[in-house]
């Protein structure tokens, strides 16, 4: 075989898991065998369309099947998966369609509306279509590119396999992260980053092929991809695909199909002990808690060991394929706060400003190496040159966030050098959020700050100074934004000041402003 990357795991998983289930969804049940076929034709097709090695293949859509076959696909290809987060402003996914130079988008018939002007000046080719819903009897989207049905193209391709070289270090897949000056960066994550990250959970997690993970978070998250659907296909579990988040949906899939695997953030996890149906639904079979984002509360915590469960929680990035550290069920209450142990094959340090290790108990920057770790960003050598760090071993991410290890080795994060906002597990970059605001004539000065939320965890607030002259509303900058940016960027308020606390230099001093503010 020469592909030994991403697109040969269902292949193997064809034999080895013959007529036991991949996928629920709702498209229905497949198994390995069946999405290996499946996988096969639309490599095919894909193929047949002038598609090969290294193009850039991209989804905008929500969890279903037909994302795990693109994926796979792609991988079988050679080509390289660009999931589109379909929370964006047709803005972003122009930016990011056009960066990536994607030459065929893959995208469900509901968001036609926000694929369609996303697509224009771009290298999409060619668009595929996937039914998710019933047919509508609005007006069709106008596309730029020729259109296809996705279920008729795959069909369109032949089952024998294509057997492409594919390495380790070949780029799978390209993940835009928040920008912290304006633009997102697309992280490059290789065969080999996502394989090492699906070792580290299958070690530190002990998956089984028994497993049945609910995926209520989307795929497009590299959290869901890389700590979620991956180990447990690689392993031979089913995975059922939800493709939005309903609590009491959620506590009904449990009960009907045994799951044992759900991951989320703090907020989902509330969401669900909180929901009237919460009590009386069998939950015995959960035992893989995962939560990421943020500390989980104390009072979920209290909700769900009530009923004999613990959380594994956990740090990282995109960067990371997202594993850097895990922190076990055992250690939840213990270590309650901390971001755990580095995982397995990983190593994290922290470090003072001249890389230097730091001791226990003092506050430094977070680095990160290991085999799932990236070595550079799409189309931004400056971004890559300035995050990482050239040592004996390899190179080390510089995460940007804060952080101390403790006398036994448990990573604690207390802070943000990059000032990120993590609402309901999305990140947000202040930046980008600022640099829309400013363009309105009436702002002088902008800073937007997280704010604790009892739902989402913390949520924007902009603070704003009003130039001279001018008038200016919340309603209007909230209104600014709208279309520009993704909602949960927009912030939910806005304050106004006469001036803004600065340091020497003229920057502005955003610890200040969370204390007056947040």
């Amino acid at each position: 075989m020469k592909n030994h990357g991403l697109g040969d795991w269902i292949h193997r998983r064809r034999v080895r898991s013959r007529g036991r289930t991949a996928l629920i969804s709702a498209a229905g049940e497949q198994t390995y065998d069946q999405l290996a076929q499946r996988v096969d034709q639309l490599t095919n097709a894909l193929a047949d369309r002038g598609l090969s090695p290294g193009d850039r293949v991209a989804y905008l859509g929500e969890n279903s099947a037909a994302f795990l076959e693109t994926l796979f696909a792609a991988g079988s290809l050679g080509a390289v998966f660009v999931p589109l987060n379909t929370r964006l402003a047709p803005p972003e996914i122009q930016f990011a369609l056009q960066d990536s130079g994607a030459r065929l988008l893959v995208t469900s018939t509901t968001l036609s509306a926000l694929a369609a002007p996303a697509s224009r000046d771009t290298a999409v080719e060619r668009i595929l279509t996937v039914e998710d819903a019933p047919s509508r009897s609005e007006e069709p989207a106008a596309f730029p590119v020729p259109v296809e049905q996705f279920e008729a193209v795959l069909a369109s391709g032949g089952t024998g396999r294509l057997d492409v070289a594919v390495e380790l270090d070949d780029l799978a897949v390209i993940l835009y992260t928040s920008g912290t000056t304006g633009n997102p960066k697309g992280a490059m994550l290789t065969h080999g980053n996502l394989t090492w990250n699906a070792i580290n959970v299958l070690t530190d997690f002990d998956l089984s092929s028994k497993d049945v993970a609910l995926m209520i978070a989307p795929l497009f998250h590299v959290a869901a991809l890389g700590q979620g659907a991956l180990p447990v296909l690689l392993k031979g579990g089913s995975i059922i695909l939800e493709q939005r988040f309903e609590p009491g949906r959620v506590l009904a899939l449990i009960e009907e199909h045994q799951v044992t695997n759900i991951s989320g953030v703090p907020t989902t996890f509330q969401l669900i002990c909180e929901h009237p149906a919460w009590e009386d639904t069998d939950i015995s079979s959960l035992r893989n808690l995962t939560c990421g984002g943020s500390a989980v509360p104390l009072r979920v915590l209290d909700a769900y060991e009530r009923r004999g469960l613990a959380f594994t929680m956990g740090y990282g990035m995109t960067e990371t394929s997202p594993g850097a550290t895990t922190l076990p069920p055992a250690y939840s209450r213990p270590k309650q706060g901390s971001g755990g142990l580095p995982h397995f094959h990983t190593d994290v340090r922290v470090v003072d400003p001249s890389d230097r290790p730091c001791p226990v108990g003092e506050v430094g920057e977070i680095q990160v190496h290991g085999p799932n770790v990236i070595t550079e960003y799409w189309n931004r050598p400056e971004a890559t040159a300035s995050s990482f760090v050239q040592e004996a071993d390899g190179l080390w991410l510089k995460t940007g966030d804060m952080g101390y290890f403790d006398e036994d080795g448990f990573l604690f994060i207390s802070d943000r050098l990059k000032d990120m906002i993590i609402s309901g597990g999305e990140n947000i970059y202040p930046a980008q959020v600022e640099q829309q605001i400013a363009a309105l004539e009436a702002v002088a000065a902008v800073a937007v700050i997280g704010v604790e939320d009892a739902r989402w965890g913390e949520v924007p607030r902009a603070v704003v100074v009003v130039r001279e002259g001018h008038e200016l509303t919340e309603d209007q900058v909230l209104s600014h934004l709208d279309g520009k940016l993704a909602r949960y960027k927009i912030p939910k308020s806005v304050v106004f000041v006469e001036s803004m606390p600065r340091t020497a230099s003229g920057k502005i001093r955003k610890p200040d402003l969370r204390r007056q503010f947040a």
